[in-house]
């Protein structure tokens, strides 16, 4: 059974980072104008969260698999919509990326996404400006910028895009927790693309209607149903993947498939793309990066455990009788504070950042991963 246990969770790993891989190789590969060439960013995340938002609908509303969150017009108009602003400027500037730098720049460019998180948490207020913190962001910065400057094809469009795109995603993480999660709100995968596909695709028609739209009537480029069909499955079946991985291993082990997802995404990058070619300095640069997340990535875990107390049993089955009790949702972590299940404050980075999702905090996964394995466990 242990061995059994483990293989299922070896492969929930390898799901995750072959769709995480699979999705951000196929993005590139629709909009890149050497291949599919559709260089209509936009477009292609409005097909994402049109599907998404449709699938969620069928899911809920028809085959009833989940309960709907209660939600007030109030909370959706503060909360959802401000978010769902974010994700899809996150996603549409991401996209835009692809058409003007490469995969593999990109991934390195990625590791500047601790540091967006932590200084839009500190000018928000939701995070304390700590030295070891600041100057493990300032390796990870000084590793990109060697990477950068090692890199052939080096586009400042490109570039400005996806830190812009970084920047989004971090915001949308801090309002998640700020607003959501002190609204009491807890959202699986499901009710997530329920409430914040449909708006995150309002706010990309704008942009795309007088952005995309004219050049599309022009170029009369072909739409290809099964291209961008098989596009939005993967981008959503990423989304579920995540969920399933962080609800049987945790928020950290997701972190270092992540790190290992990008190696190999780099390397595979230059073989899908022959175009893409990494030079020596680019290679030292994100290793000096790396080195300064794997050190944040320590420090927050090390916060973590300090701040733990020990929960006795009587505690603990309160705890899930409350759980149980206010359940309105498939796999609802308690609701009432804004910790990871162990007595620890969740805070903004430890919510998982990728392509095409997720939209939840991987601290409240991990909750519930623990939540299910003491079930399966009594």
């Amino acid at each position: 059974m242990i061995n059994r246990s483990l293989l299922l969770t070896y492969l929930y790993l390898l799901i995750y980072i072959t769709l995480s891989s699979g999705v951000i190789l196929y993005n590139k590969w629709v909009l890149s104008p050497k291949y599919f060439n559709f260089p209509f960013p936009i477009t292609l995340t409005m097909i994402h969260m049109g599907f998404s938002g449709a699938v969620a609908f069928f899911l809920i509303r028809v085959f009833k698999v989940v309960t709907p969150v209660k939600m007030t017009f109030r909370v959706y108009a503060t909360c959802v919509i401000p978010i769902s602003a974010f994700f899809a400027s996150s996603l549409w500037f991401g996209n835009t990326a692809y058409l003007h730098i490469s995969v593999a720049f990109i991934q390195m460019l990625k590791a500047l996404m601790p540091v967006a998180t932590f200084v839009v948490a500190v000018l928000w207020g939701t995070d304390k400006l700590r030295w070891d913190v600041f100057l493990n962001m300032v390796l990870v910065s000084v590793g990109v910028v060697i990477s950068s400057y090692g890199e052939i094809h080096f586009n400042v469009i490109g570039t400005v895009y996806q830190v812009t795109g970084m920047f989004a995603e971090a915001l949308r993480l801090v309002l998640t927790q700020v607003l959501l999660q002190k609204k009491g709100l807890t959202l699986n995968p499901i009710t997530s693309l329920y409430y914040i596909a449909p708006c995150s695709f309002v706010f990309l028609f704008v942009p795309w209607y007088f952005l995309e739209k004219p050049g599309m009537e022009v170029s009369q480029i072909q739409f290809n149903f099964w291209i961008f069909f098989s596009n939005a499955i993967c981008a959503l079946l990423l989304n579920f993947s995540i969920f399933l991985v962080i609800g049987r291993t945790g928020a950290v082990t997701v972190r270092v498939a992540g790190v290992l997802k990008d190696w190999i995404l780099i390397a595979l990058s230059t073989v899908v793309f022959p175009e893409s070619t990494i030079t020596g300095l680019n290679i030292i640069g994100y290793a000096i990066a790396l080195c300064g997340v794997v050190l944040y990535n320590y420090l927050k875990v090390k916060e973590v455990r300090a701040l733990q107390t020990p929960e006795s049993i009587p505690d603990r089955i309160t705890k899930d009788w409350k759980l149980e009790k206010k359940s309105s949702d498939l796999y609802t972590p308690d609701s009432s504070n804004d910790d990871d299940g162990s007595g620890s404050k969740a805070s903004n980075s430890d919510f998982i950042m990728d392509e095409e999702a997720p939209l939840i905090p991987s601290s409240r996964l991990s909750h519930i991963g623990r939540t299910q394995q003491s079930t399966r466990n009594a």
